[in-house]
């Protein structure tokens, strides 16, 4: 029998980052470093493991091995548990993973668990009638470009093409969003707003463009999620944050870029995750 802590693991097989490669990459990976997979989930199709599942199972770690969606899931079904959760980078942007280790490569996040490096994470996140946020929240009708993405996921062309139509169509319209408690940025708002938590507050970055030509670059730059190099304002930071649709109207809504309800105005309130997250970031 296999020695090392037990951990379990949990990964979406719909990912391309999680094919039999990688997760036997991630196997030899926690062999050589103390660890090894005890138990496995594949979500959506299996439900993340539950505190009780961990504990009878003798399981004080899991490790995540997803994109951010994936993450905030898994996460969120584990809330209020003792155990330690270790994020690894299994999706496309990894920004909580970047959250907690920087710029560490896979192995490098796994050997600092066994060498008691990476430590229990007091991780500041966002928090709403929605949902929890761990890596970043986007509002605004800039947020349809993340059906035309689904879309070339599944490689669908007649909904990529009805999809673009639509979301240029959000992007240029006047329904905009403004961050109204606190009054940052433009009145007039702006057609997509991120929200980063932070550990001294909601940090609000509005992302605007002058020209339908910019706008389609900035819809391109959405589905290939670099929408961060576009044209942006930071507008600032605070403890909380309302943003309010300037045609009183509900509007899209990403966390940690899974779609979610919103209403014509939401608020979203710093808070701290209740999981041990570990960490060898301080700061973030």
């Amino acid at each position: 029998m296999e020695n090392g802590r037990p951990l379990w693991l949990v990964t979406n097989d719909m990912s391309g980052s999680n094919d039999a490669a990688a997760l036997e990459a991630i196997r030899a990976c926690c062999l050589g470093n103390g660890l090894r997979v005890a138990y496995r989930s594949s979500f959506p199709n299996e439900d993340p493991p539950t505190p009780a599942m961990l504990d009878a199972g003798g399981i004080d770690l899991v490790a995540i091995f997803a994109g951010d969606g994936t993450l905030n899931a898994t996460i969120g079904a584990l809330a209020g548990w003792g155990g330690e959760i270790l994020v690894l980078p299994g999706g496309t942007m990894n920004l909580l993973y970047h959250r907690l280790f920087g710029d560490l490569e896979m192995e490098e996040a796994v050997a600092a668990v066994c060498k008691k490096r990476a430590k229990r994470r007091d991780l500041s996140i966002i928090r709403s009638s929605a949902g929890d946020v761990y890596a970043g929240l986007l509002a605004g009708p800039g947020t349809a470009w993340n059906e035309v993405r689904e879309a070339m996921r599944e490689h669908a062309l007649t909904e990529i093409a009805k999809g673009t139509i639509a979301a240029l169509d959000e992007t240029l319209g006047d329904h905009l969003v403004a961050c109204v408690e606190p009054a940052l940025g433009r009145r007039e708002g702006y057609p997509l707003v991120l929200l980063n938590p932070r550990t001294d507050g909601i940090e609000a970055i509005a992302f605007h463009a002058e020209t339908a030509g910019e706008y389609f670059d900035q819809g391109w730059a959405l589905l290939r999620r670099e929408f961060r190099d576009g044209p942006h304002d930071v507008l600032g930071k605070a403890p909380r944050i309302a943003l309010a649709s300037t045609k009183d109207e509900p509007f899209g809504l990403l966390l940690d870029g899974e779609p979610a309800e919103a209403g014509a105005q939401m608020d979203f309130v710093l808070a701290k995750a209740q999981v041990n997250l570990l960490a060898t970031r301080d700061n973030g």
